[in-house]
């Protein structure tokens, strides 16, 4: 089983890589991280994928320690969009 972070390195080398897919992914991310990697994504899960610029910074908070039952298990999984 990959690990989470080889997951993401996958999805933001083939965004780097093909455009079609970049569009895509920052269209539908579920659906399309879902595609590439083969894996399926709890409903209850959102994914938010993010463009940078030269103007814009983006910053990822760790998840909040009140974490559900359900969310812990999905991070454990590798399925969390924390990675």
């Amino acid at each position: 089983m990959r690990s989470g972070d080889e997951m993401l390195q996958q999805i933001v080398e083939k965004s780097a890589l093909d455009t079609d897919f970049r569009q895509r992914l920052l269209a539908d991310p579920k659906n399309t991280i879902s595609g590439e990697l083969g894996i399926t994504i709890p409903e209850s899960m959102s994914i938010r994928v993010h463009e940078s610029d030269m103007q814009t910074v983006h910053l990822a908070l760790p998840p909040d320690p009140t974490i559900t039952e359900e969310q812990l298990e999905a991070i454990s999984a590798g399925l969390c969009c924390c990675w």
